[in-house]
């Protein structure tokens, strides 16, 4: 499953301590050799402060309980820098562990400054000694204070890149912990700053909103109604053409949520004329599924896809999550994915035919006949599908619903349109961003 793990296009758009669960995921699975592994994690550690981290993978790594000098020496050096900056920051953390003294400060950030600056003689420069510090804590591995320390210092400061700057900080930090809920407040915090802010070049808001998009799917596959919301935010046009253009890997997780939320099937033939025209770009065993049973109308293919789908999902960082339950372990999305794709299958086989046999469907399902027949049987009851079962013969009817060829024109002249804006935009943006560089 080497071929398909998209970590080597993922790393780019994170920060170097996001690459750390994914790296954690893919030990796990053994979808690379340890030694591999352990290297990259030690590649990784090198370029942070947290040198005890990287000292227990060195000993890991090389079996031995002796380490280089270097590492000793670096570890040394981070002890120093984190005195100074914690010296540093001092004057305006003791404040902000003073309960009553930061009921004074308010929303209006010129009238805190000048309150700091009268009451308590701290100024722009213990500010910005505050985000060195909590940058530096961040990069020891201590999220919590570095998320805590980030969002003071945004009430604070006056410089709009730099407090931008703090926000990705601060979306990383409760990422790394886990903090769902409060992820997903920092994330869509951010993307109102993007979309709203005015970048020097349009290529450069382009690849904001990448980076947005691969660091949300740590939140939206850890989040309750995150399948609704990864749709939300990576089917917006904006976000869509950004996806075609630079990143068309995020078209995975994309398509993953269309399959398994029943709620959006509006939205979902849309996104197959995408899946459509970005074959030449971008495939795997999600995308090509979906080409099989809407495109190509390859059921037989189809049927395989789905056999590769299963493996792809259960070594995929964001989509095999396990769920423990007593001595119990499984993939719930992937359960989730591969009813759903038999009920694609059904849907689609059963629209172009009127009369099929039960161990046809059984087979195009990956089911034996009785679970075929059962799994039907509560489909027919529980959807809309006008279709019966004669068990005599071991078919299942469908009644003839005959489309309405105007309504079809319509959609169609539609859906020209759409596509011919949607490219026209991409051009316009490429010229751009080329003109900018």
């Amino acid at each position: 499953m080497a071929n398909y793990d998209l970590t080597p296009r993922i790393v780019p758009n994170l920060d170097r301590h996001l690459v750390f669960p994914l790296l954690e995921f893919l030990q796990e699975r053994q979808i690379y050799e340890d030694e591999h592994i352990l290297k990259a994690k030690i590649e990784l550690l090198n370029k942070t402060n947290m040198v005890d981290y990287a000292m227990d993978i060195h000993k890991s790594l090389y079996h031995t309980e002796d380490v280089p000098q270097e590492m000793v020496d670096m570890r040394a050096e981070v002890v120093a820098r984190l005195k100074a900056q914690e010296e540093a920051a001092a004057p305006l953390v003791s404040f902000l562990q003073n309960a009553n003294a930061v009921q004074d400060l308010k929303a209006d950030k010129q009238y805190n400054l000048q309150m700091l600056s009268e009451r308590y003689q701290i100024g722009p420069e213990q500010i910005e000694a505050l985000y060195q510090y909590a940058k530096f804590q961040f990069e020891c591995g201590n999220y919590s204070g570095a998320a805590d320390y980030l969002y003071q210092y945004r009430a604070l400061c006056t410089n709009s890149e730099r407090s931008l700057s703090a926000l990705w900080g601060k979306l990383a930090a409760e990422i790394l912990m886990q903090n769902w809920d409060i992820a997903l407040e920092e994330l869509n915090r951010l993307k109102e700053i993007i979309d709203s802010k005015s970048f020097a070049s349009p290529a450069n808001q382009v690849q904001s909103r990448i980076w947005l998009m691969h660091w949300s799917l740590f939140i939206f596959f850890n989040n309750e109604n995150g399948r609704t919301q990864i749709i939300d935010l990576f089917n917006q046009d904006k976000y869509l053409n950004a996806i075609q253009t630079s990143a068309p890997h995020l078209l995975r997780y994309l398509a993953t949520a269309f399959i398994v939320n029943k709620r959006r099937r509006p939205q979902f033939k849309d996104f197959i004329k995408v899946i459509q025209q970005e074959q030449h770009s971008y495939k795997d065993p999600i995308t090509e599924f979906l080409a099989c049973v809407y495109v190509n109308y390859d059921f037989d293919g189809a049927q395989k896809k789905m056999r590769e789908c299963e493996e792809l999902i259960l070594n995929d960082p964001f989509l095999g999550k396990q769920v423990e339950d007593a001595n119990f372990s499984t993939v719930p999305l992937r359960d989730e994915f591969l009813e759903n794709a038999r009920l694609f299958i059904f849907e689609t086989y059963c629209r172009i035919h009127i009369r099929i046999h039960m161990g046809v469907l059984a087979e195009k399902l990956n089911l034996n006949y009785e679970e075929a027949e059962r799994w039907i049987v509560n489909l027919i009851r529980s959807s809309k599908l006008d279709a019966k079962i004669d068990t005599e013969t071991g078919t299942v009817i469908m009644e003839p619903n005959h489309p309405n060829i105007h309504e079809q024109l319509i959609d169609h002249a539609k859906a020209m349109s759409g596509r011919t804006y949607k490219l026209f935009t991409q051009l316009l943006e490429h010229a751009q961003g080329q003109v900018a560089r």
